[in-house]
């Protein structure tokens, strides 16, 4: 459509040229989408098994490690690696238009593969190895950014240096996916081990023999976890106390060790409470108290903590740097050079923020059902403000990394004259205004989606699309330039289907008019802005993000407060 519509075809060239260029945008965007996608469902697979408890039956049955191991990773892998091989025919097709060959989409499948075993392999071993859902997503997302981001750094700071740059060969598909997508003439087109997409599907296919040759190995030592192990421990000595006959105060004695041994009663270091005050005092909020004051999420989330830390390491300097050239004058030309020069280093960091932050609000929910304790929820007075808040706060204090970080790299990009006060200002108000909507977004799909898989995958995947689908649709405008006029059909087309995808995803199964305009509108939002941003309109960017992104977070907010009851049965079963 964008061929027809904006370009004039004169000769071959034109049409060669238009075959290149689609085909570099689509693959690098089918790599990056299946990578989080098939990392993203492994793990989901995975650790809906262990919300359950049904992990524990697994292991009681005679499957082997290995079946145990690579069937979940298989089921699970089997809707990306299908969408992979269903993705062979349109590469090929491209090639009917010239400027691609049989060599590079050949190449491009081995390392899309490569990397999609790679990636669930990692999201299966990592939930296979943490017991809470939120820790697997996080230090799975983590490490994925951090592989990406670190070796594209060797890459770059070893311009000089012929080793870094052959490990980064090795080792990131970007360099790969960057090396297949380019035309090769005569003996640069011959296959070779100094060919960086071979590089990377040999080092992909030896990571995943790896990654699950550990997991089979550690799956019966890491399974069932310790914390169900000291359940099971607590109830044999409970059994025992039972078989025998003790005095009151070893009774007395053995009940207080098991509730000081309790994840949730276990006293800071330095206290000394009496005897008569072992139980806490809980809020007038219970919610928000278990949020904050307990280890909800498991006592591993520091592991996500450091390993966020890390990667605001590397993005500060990256932000350093691209500061450090900025005030030197080097200045950058093709695409990038209409992004400003921090937003190299913040732009993911942010993006990373988000998924985070998203992750663990829809998990705050799908916790709560799998563990059936939002069942019995629904029989307590508590209210749905209070519960909808108690999560919403909850969320915020747990991930207050994850939104002051971000904050204080702004405050430093401010200090260092990156960016103007003015500026500033719209940055902060604009990633408020997000961090709200991912949180609610993620709240909403946890209601409203009875599995969490599904509930995960569609919080994850509207992130996904708003923050990356619409960026990926103007870069394709920007690269087949021409009469606006004509390219606004298409793209109006592309992003509509992409609003209905969006309230079939967010609004069928609770529909309200608020949410059918919230999602009609979100995607036309996100590109006028983006647009705006790019033509200098920074004022209009960021109060349409404000107003738009502020009004589906109420949209998302109202019902689940007004209507917590029919979103989650209650009322359904008083009428019957």
């Amino acid at each position: 459509m964008i061929l027809a519509g904006t370009q004039v075809v004169q000769n071959l060239g034109d049409l060669a040229r238009f075959g290149s260029t689609f085909f570099q945008i689509l693959a690098p965007l089918q790599l990056a989408l299946l990578i989080f996608l098939a990392a993203f469902g492994a793990a989901s697979a995975v650790s809906q098994e262990k919300d359950k408890r049904t992990i524990i039956l697994l292991l009681l049955t005679r499957l082997t490690n290995q079946e145990l191991v690579l069937g979940k990773l298989l089921s699970a892998l089997l809707s990306p690696l299908l969408l992979v091989f269903a993705s062979i025919p349109v590469l090929m097709s491209v090639q009917l238009f010239g400027g691609v060959s049989g060599n590079q989409v050949t190449r491009v499948v081995m390392i899309t593969y490569a990397a999609t075993m790679v990636s669930g392999s990692l999201g299966s071993t990592y939930a296979l190895w943490r017991e809470k859902t939120f820790q697997t997503l996080s230090i799975t997302t983590l490490t994925i950014v951090l592989w990406l981001g670190l070796w594209e750094g060797l890459y770059a700071f070893g311009a000089s240096n012929p080793l870094l740059q052959t490990f980064a060969n090795w080792a990131s598909p970007v360099r790969g996916i960057s090396s297949a997508i380019m035309p090769t003439i005569g003996e640069h087109g011959a296959w070779s081990f100094s060919d960086p997409a071979i590089c990377f599907t040999l080092f992909a296919v030896l990571m995943t023999i790896i990654l699950n040759a550990i997991a089979i190995a550690k799956v019966r030592v890491w399974n069932p976890s310790r914390e169900v192990r000291r359940q099971q421990q607590q109830e044999e000595d409970v059994s025992s106390i039972l078989d025998k006959q003790l005095s009151q105060e070893e009774i007395r004695q053995i009940a207080e060790q098991a509730r000081a041994s309790h994840v949730d009663a276990m006293r800071r270091a330095g206290t000394h409470a009496e005897s008569g005050s072992e139980s806490r005092r809980v809020w007038d909020n219970p919610v928000l108290w278990r949020e904050i004051c307990t280890w909800a999420y498991g006592r591993k989330i520091v592991i996500v903590r450091v390993a966020y830390l890390l990667m605001v390491g590397l993005a500060v300097l990256g932000l350093n740097s691209s500061l450090t050239d900025l005030a030197n004058g080097v200045s950058r030309a093709g695409l990038s050079s209409i992004f400003p020069a921090a937003a190299t280093s913040l732009a993911p960091l942010f993006l990373v923020s988000l998924v985070i932050i998203n992750a663990l609000a829809v998990n705050s929910i799908t916790n709560e059902r799998d563990g059936q304790a939002l069942d019995l929820l629904l029989v307590t007075d508590i209210s749905p403000a209070e519960f909808v808040f108690g999560k919403l706060w909850g969320v915020f204090y747990v991930t207050k990394e994850m939104i002051v970080l971000p904050i204080l790299l702004s405050v430093y990009l401010l200090v260092r004259g990156g960016i103007e006060f003015e500026g500033f200002l719209f940055l902060l108000i604009g990633l408020t205004v997000l961090i709200f909507f991912v949180t609610m977004l993620g709240i909403h799909c946890g209601l409203n989606y009875a599995s969490s898989k599904s509930a995960i995958s569609v919080s994850m995947g509207s992130v996904f699309f708003l923050f990356l689908g619409v960026i990926t649709c103007i870069m394709v405008m920007i690269s087949f330039s021409g009469s606006f006029e004509q390219q606004l059909a298409p793209f109006l087309a592309f992003i509509l289907g992409g609003s209905v995808g969006l309230y079939v995803a967010l609004g069928f199964r609770n529909p309200s008019s608020a949410i059918f305009w919230s999602t009609l509108l979100l995607p036309f939002a996100t590109f006028h802005a983006i647009t705006s941003f790019f033509i200098e309109h920074h004022l209009t960017s960021v109060m349409v993000i404000s107003v738009i992104y502020g009004f589906t977070t109420l949209a998302m907010l109202m019902p689940a407060i007004g209507e917590f009851d029919v979103a989650m049965g209650r009322t359904q079963s008083a009428d019957e």
